[in-house]
């Protein structure tokens, strides 16, 4: 358990393993606790080092407008303060975010990218999209964050069997501080790099739950863009990959790690 002092803030990180480096980023609202049946595994071949974003978990929460490219510096300086070499990326929604910018404002940095349940924009592009996102800001201030986090427990986790992982979510989400949570939601709505996402030349796996928020053929469009990029489907699976399919993801990864080394 570390921190660094990043432009005035306290980011905090996780550092075990050893081997090459593999740096977890998680979502929205999200911590590195979300990572908790994946860093046992990659722990094993790899230096796992899992970092709260700033806003979340157990880093600082400064007053301030965040942003993507503004998360994504502060993964860039640690790799810098970590002397890190060709470390590999793996972000989940708004963490796979952060490693699109991260590598589309780094080229050469990275030496592979992995991107679960996410995309290279957030961008309305019909009424339909716009009145969800008009929909989800003004549920997201109304609402207390454990409205929000008993409601994203039941649509991540609808099954009976779920129920130890709708726990989770709930009891996770209310630790959240309400203004920076917000403050990131603003940051994700019209962010892109999807015209830049060409220029990203490291082997680069993509994810995508069969059920998650966004279809499959979102992936497969913008994988097609991307020069060394493959698409990997995970069936009975939604937006919280990691946690619902852990085994199946694991694996996964690790193979693909496993074959770039």
């Amino acid at each position: 358990m570390s921190y660094f002092n990043q432009q005035g803030c306290q980011i905090y990180y996780e550092d075990v393993g050893r081997g090459e480096p593999v740096i977890l980023i998680h979502g929205l609202g999200s911590s590195t606790k979300d990572w908790e049946y994946q860093i046992p595994e990659l722990q094993k071949d790899f230096r796992v080092i899992a970092v709260d974003v700033r806003g979340h978990g157990r880093s600082g929460k400064p007053v301030q407008t965040y942003s993507i490219p503004s998360f994504a510096d502060d993964i860039f300086a640690l790799i810098q303060h970590l002397k890190l070499q060709k470390p590999h990326v793996i972000g989940i929604s708004m963490g796979g975010m952060i490693a699109f910018q991260l590598a589309v404002d780094n080229p050469g940095l990275l030496g592979s990218l992995t991107i679960v349940n996410s995309g290279p924009e957030v961008k309305p592009r019909s009424i339909k999209q716009w009145l969800e996102v008009v929909k989800r800001k003004l549920l997201s201030r109304f609402l207390s964050l454990e409205q929000i986090g008993k409601a994203l427990g039941g649509l991540l986790f609808p099954r009976p069997e779920q129920a130890h992982l709708r726990q989770k979510i709930e009891e996770r989400w209310q630790l959240n501080d309400k203004r920076a949570y917000l403050a990131s939601l603003d940051a994700i709505i019209g962010w892109s790099v999807r015209e830049r996402i060409s220029s990203i030349l490291c082997p680069t796996l993509v994810i995508s739950a069969d059920k998650d928020y966004t279809p499959v053929a979102d992936k497969e469009a913008y994988v097609a863009q991307m020069p060394h990029a493959k698409l990997l489907v995970i069936e009975q699976s939604r937006h919280a990959t990691p946690l619902d399919q852990p085994e199946r993801f694991n694996q996964a990864l690790v193979n693909f790690l496993n074959s770039i080394k």
